[in-house]
């Protein structure tokens, strides 16, 4: 699989890029070798037991039928639940409930799991007697750039917090790090260690995944963390048997890959091609850690019929009755919410809507997928980097006028972290929402559940707005936060590819937007090969596997959905997208 492999190996990168199985199978491979091995994994919904077929859980757990392997799955939310009573345990009876409330809710997003994650990390890097007993630890799913860069921010975060100087986005989490400083300084120590630790950088060989590889391995390269190793999982195999979608995939994977950074084309790298079996079992482990090809039988798998899948048009259906308002795009990154958006936003467009199509993509993708202008559609473009800039330098001007040097430091490289794009980027947002009580209006890259939550507990966009009006204003105010809570006004689209890991994230998704009081209208599948045309062994055996994943979104996540086929090319300009949309048969010609 990968060799000479130092102490700790890390997989980090996207879901569903395939991290576990190529952890799953580097254990197996280490151990096969002798080696005495511990394999970590982070995933909330991890599979490591399914994989291996062994009940694990949060204990050290000897894998079934597996010499000189064991496995721990730490549940990150867990995890996190544990640190915020640590946190706020002490002050319990101390502080009113509505204080331990904020408190806690603030301790609820995204930042506080990753750092709960990072603090069980620590116990298993800093922990020699635990060490001796491994040649190697190999982790599923690492901690990102951006929690290890606060893991080693100086000061008193705790002194900070307690005189109110701090924001709320990520600096919660940090009013517990204070009283582990020094085991965290030593993980991050080690962590750096080039002769300790490997990052493999996992991506699929598309061109966002592996913008997003680029991005990560700078970030870590800046904190210096710069033993990486890229690999590349599912690349389309060469033998397309002259089938049309499978020899178009392969031209956009031998594409996205010519098209790397000079960055990430220097990293060491090794590449894994698609397969169509689910790397579940030993015996298919071992297949793929020898590259033995699949096994033969139920090779020649046909997908169902696509007319047993709602199309995107029956959904656009449901979207358009109203004849108004605010649709918003979610899901996790490569999935395909920009195409989503300018098809629904086109075809709206030609039945006759007025629409306005709003992105955050700084490179103007969308107007590359639109290629060209439409009547009744307009476009606009909100630019991340310029709405942070201007939210930092407003944030700096008022809550850091008074602050000293040390606390002014801080507060500076705390809106350096992802959640002030976010947020950022929902200001920007919340201005043209209010054209949706007017026309439709299409929102690409929305902003993620956390920063909703972070949102709606701060009280930024909400709860301030309310608590300083009177009665009389309150009667006539309407927040962004509750104009997205509001069906009538809002409709949340998920979208989502037909694997196991984007599903599950997707779901986590929606149970975070229920939290903040938003219920998602319905759910897209997208780049489905059980309703695409090919011939192709491989991707017939996979569309039949994706079956399971649709039924999942139909029977438990969604009582509307629809799934939209994988394209031999990306749907470029009106004519393409509008075909998108159109009965799935005739979608496959794009």
């Amino acid at each position: 699989m990968f060799d000479n492999l130092p102490k700790f190996t890390f997989f980090t990168g996207k879901g569903g890029v395939g991290k576990t199985s190529l952890a799953c199978t580097t254990a197996l491979s280490l151990a096969a070798d002798n080696k005495k091995v511990l394999l970590v994994s982070t995933d909330p919904a991890s599979n490591v037991g399914q994989v291996f077929a062994t009940d694990i859980g949060n204990k050290i757990t000897p894998i079934n039928n597996v010499e000189n392997l064991d496995a721990l799955e730490i549940n990150p939310e867990e995890s996190a639940a544990e640190y915020r009573e640590r946190i706020v345990g002490p002050m319990r009876g101390l502080l009113p409930e509505d204080a331990l409330r904020s408190i806690e809710e603030q301790l609820s997003g995204a930042c506080t799991v990753e750092i709960a994650a990072f603090d069980e990390f620590t116990a298993l890097l800093t922990d020699n007697e635990l060490l001796s007993r491994y040649d190697n630890v190999v982790f599923d799913t690492a901690p990102t750039g951006h929690t290890i860069r606060m893991l080693k921010l100086p000061g008193a975060w705790s002194g900070f917090l307690e005189e109110g100087k701090g924001d709320a986005s990520c600096l919660g989490p940090l009013a517990g790090l204070e009283k582990q400083r020094d085991k965290y300084a030593a993980a991050v120590d080690r962590l750096s260690d080039a002769a300790t630790t490997r990052m493999i950088l996992v991506a699929r060989p598309r061109q966002s995944a592996l913008t997003e590889v680029a991005r990560t391995s700078k970030e870590l390269a800046d904190i210096g963390i710069k033993n990486q190793q890229l690999a590349i999982n599912g690349m389309m195999p060469t033998d397309t048997g002259g089938d049309p979608l499978a020899e178009a995939l392969l031209k956009r994977d031998e594409e996205a890959l010519a098209g790397m950074t000079a960055d990430v084309a220097a990293l060491p790298r090794k590449v894994f091609a698609l397969r169509s079996e689910n790397l579940v079992g030993l015996d298919a482990l071992k297949r793929f850690a020898a590259g033995t090809p699949d096994i033969k039988e139920n090779t020649n798998v046909h997908p169902l019929n696509s007319a047993d899948f709602p199309s995107l048009s029956e959904l656009i259906d449901g979207i358009e009755a109203p004849g108004k308002g605010l649709v918003m795009f979610m899901g996790k990154g490569g999935v395909g919410k920009t195409t989503m958006a300018a098809a629904v936003a086109t075809e709206l467009a030609a039945r006759g809507h007025q629409v306005l199509l709003t992105t955050t993509d700084p490179a103007a993708h969308i107007t590359q997928t639109l290629s060209g202008e439409q009547e009744n559609l307009t476009v606009s473009r909100i630019d991340p980097e310029v709405e942070t800039a201007k939210y930092q330098a407003n944030i700096l001007a008022t809550k850091g006028r008074d602050l000293d040097a040390q606390a002014r430091a801080m507060l500076e490289e705390d809106l350096r972290s992802p959640c002030t794009e976010e947020i950022a980027v929902f200001q920007a947002f919340s201005k043209v929402i209010r054209e949706s009580s007017r026309h439709f209006v299409i929102m690409d890259t929305a902003p993620t559940g956390h920063t909703l939550l972070l949102l709606d507990a701060t009280g930024s966009y909400h709860k301030d707005i309310m608590r300083h009006q009177g009665d009389t204003k309150k009667a006539r105010m309407v927040t962004p936060m509750m104009r997205l809570q509001d069906p009538a006004q809002t409709k949340i689209v998920i979208v989502t590819l037909p694997e196991t890991t984007p599903v599950l994230e997707a779901a986590h998704l929606q149970q975070d937007l229920k939290r903040a009081g938003i219920n998602p209208w319905g759910w897209i599948v997208n780049s489905s090969l059980a309703v695409a045309a090919t011939t192709q062994p491989i991707l017939q055996k996979r569309a039949h596997s994706e079956q399971i994943q649709i039924a999942m979104v139909r029977d438990e996540l969604s009582t509307r959905y629809a799934v939209v086929p994988m394209l031999a090319d990306e749907p470029v300009g009106a004519q393409k997208l509008q075909a998108l949309c159109a009965a799935p048969k005739t979608a496959t010609a794009a």
